[in-house]
């Protein structure tokens, strides 16, 4: 078997509409398509990342939150890639997104931070 990278990350909405404009409009994905699934009266709303990475995200009513802190087993966070860790920061606290202090990281001397989603997801800004 031969992976060549990650196709997609799916994520659960508690406030679909909140998270849509989190990631499209804070962070600037592009839609690729909405579908509104009448059985699951649920929507699935496809993202592009620069890269080519996608998220699918999802809005499935009645989901129970996630439990973040303290930290639980399986995925931890999503980190996505910048060149400019200064610039992406100070645009995210412009739009009203908290923003952890800037760290390096000691294993490969990198400048990174943590914020959150609309729900609390941990996300992390990678500078490199």
């Amino acid at each position: 078997m031969k992976i060549r990278g990650i196709h997609h990350v799916a994520i659960i909405a508690g406030d679909y509409e909140r998270s849509k404009a989190f990631y499209t409009e804070v962070l600037g994905f592009q839609v690729i398509r909405e579908t509104y699934r009448e059985v699951r009266d649920s929507y699935k709303l496809d993202l592009e990342l620069p890269d080519g990475t996608q998220i699918e995200l999802f809005s499935f009513p009645g989901a129970p939150e996630r439990a973040s802190y303290p930290e639980a087993r399986g995925l931890r966070h999503l980190a996505f890639a910048t060149g400019d860790l200064d610039a992406a920061v100070a645009f995210l606290l412009e739009k009203g997104v908290e923003v952890e202090a800037v760290r390096v990281d000691e294993l490969t001397g990198r400048r990174f931070t943590f914020f959150a989603d609309p729900d609390g997801l941990p996300l992390e800004l990678y500078e490199g």
